[in-house]
């Protein structure tokens, strides 16, 4: 028989308002401290910082981790582990799933391949400079994990949750030998997608400053940023929002469908392929994409058809859902990172984290002037912000210069889902084979690199050559 008062009831409950509640004690702090109210640094990311330094205060005085005490249930870790996972994929069917309104032109086509190719480079591009850094340092530091510095395109590039289970893949590692994996692997991806966060506020207020004093761009005040008119919250050809069922639930519901479809096709390979269940788990996300846009197809169909008569989904209300998973996705995925178990490896990350924050910068800078030349800083500021946090992080930078989302950038972010699974799905399967050999995966990653920069400067390489 169940007692309500028993921790097993409550311990995960406690964890949701613990999160819940560093996010509003986070959003307090930036309102009343000038110095973060400024920066750009997410509310997410602040309230993850403080569990994470309560934590290990705890920790520190008493010897035992926080989040497993009884009061979570004892296993409060594994729940916000759990946590991290699911709304990495609950976050990303909720953008896919959104619509776009503007007609896709042949120069929009391209653009938004333009922006998934840049994506997969980044990635690449990540990948490579990390990898080459821990392979020095595996060779500088007795038995430090060569294929660590695949985490960095995971960390900045995926985000918290792609991170973590790529670190948790690596930690799992046994080798033919009997030798073990990456001791401290879930940590070090954590603590590299807290570093992404910090890269993508700390370089963002930089470089607005800079472009606001060259005269370059306009910095929007917050009225002007959060500002929404009545289109942009609802259509008039869709559901109402209040009627038997409300139309966020309805939200909610397609989400959850779209998640279930995934998980069907996951056990169904999994049970096919019995030796890659973590890997095929471990692309939850991605098989979530998918779901979304074959469930947006059958709605468009539905309505082609005229069998639905209105339409289903609503942009502002999926925008609210994505970023409140990728919210909790963050303050979990940083609150459970244990410091103690990467305090060797401090130096290495100070470097993967400066690295990665100047070369994200430097590629996705040099990108958008070749390829975006009508609206740069827009492009610009929504990629770099993506590829060192996620989507939402890149809608932070974006709303600066562009609170209407006036240029098509937001659109790009959103879009760029499909071409950068296609072409960053290698990428994923080259991580596996980081751990044991990673100098061929280093000269593979340099040549899937170059592979995926001629495609995308493919109008400027061939139109030097026929003009030739």
């Amino acid at each position: 028989m169940q007692n309500f008062w028993d921790f097993s009831v409550w311990g995960s409950f406690s964890i949701v308002v613990l999160l819940l509640g560093s996010l509003l004690v986070a959003n307090v702090l930036k309102k009343c401290i000038p110095f973060l109210r400024e920066s750009l640094i997410p509310s997410s990311v602040l309230g993850g910082l403080i569990l994470l330094v309560i934590a290990s205060i705890y920790k520190a005085v008493t010897g035992v981790v926080m989040f497993d005490t009884a009061f979570f249930n004892g296993n409060g870790s594994e729940t916000l582990e759990i946590i991290t996972y699911h709304t990495l994929a609950l976050g990303f069917i909720a953008s896919s799933l959104k619509t776009s309104k503007n007609k896709m032109s042949k120069k929009r086509t391209k653009e938004i391949f333009d922006s998934g190719v840049t994506t997969v480079s980044t990635y690449l591009i990540q990948a490579i400079f990390g990898l080459g850094i821990t392979v020095i340092a595996s060779l500088i530091i007795p038995e430090f994990f060569a294929a660590a510095g695949v985490l960095l395109p995971f960390g900045y590039g995926q985000g918290t949750g792609q991170a973590m289970n790529y670190g948790i893949k690596y930690e799992q590692l046994v080798y033919a030998d009997g030798s073990l994996g990456f001791i401290g692997g879930k940590d070090f991806g954590l603590t590299i997608a807290a570093l992404g966060f910090l890269s993508a506020a700390i370089g963002g207020v930089i470089h607005l400053n800079i472009m606001k004093k060259k005269g370059k761009i306009k910095v929007l005040s917050p009225e002007e940023k959060n500002k929404l008119n009545a289109e942009e919250i609802e259509n008039p050809n869709e559901i109402p929002m209040q009627e038997s069922i409300d139309k966020f639930t309805i939200q909610i519901a397609i989400i959850a469908v779209c998640y279930a479809i995934a998980y069907g096709v996951m056990a169904g390979l999994s049970a096919l392929l019995p030796n890659m269940s973590s890997t095929i788990f471990g692309f939850n996300f991605l098989l979530g994409v998918l779901a979304a846009v074959l469930v947006k197809s059958i709605l468009n169909l539905l309505k082609k058809r005229n069998i639905v008569k209105k339409e289903y989904t609503n942009n502002f209300l999926l925008t609210r859902a994505s970023n409140f998973f990728f919210d909790i996705m963050v303050v979990a995925g940083i609150a459970v990172i244990r410091l103690d178990m990467i305090e060797k490896y401090w130096g290495v990350l100070a470097i993967l984290g400066i690295v990665g924050l100047v070369i994200t910068y430097v590629y996705n800078r040099i990108v958008a002037k070749t390829l975006f030349g009508e609206y740069v800083e827009e492009q610009f500021l929504a990629m770099y912000g993506m590829l060192t946090g996620t989507a939402s992080t890149g809608i932070i930078l974006l709303r600066e210069v562009d609170g209407d989302f006036k240029t098509p950038a937001a659109d790009n972010l959103v879009y760029q889902s499909l071409p950068a699974i296609v072409f960053g799905f290698p990428m994923m399967l080259l991580a596996d084979l980081a751990p044991y050999h990673p100098y061929i995966t280093l000269i593979i990653l340099i040549a899937f690199f170059a592979i995926m920069n001629v495609i995308l400067f493919r109008s400027r390489i061939f139109k030097k050559k026929s003009k030739k």
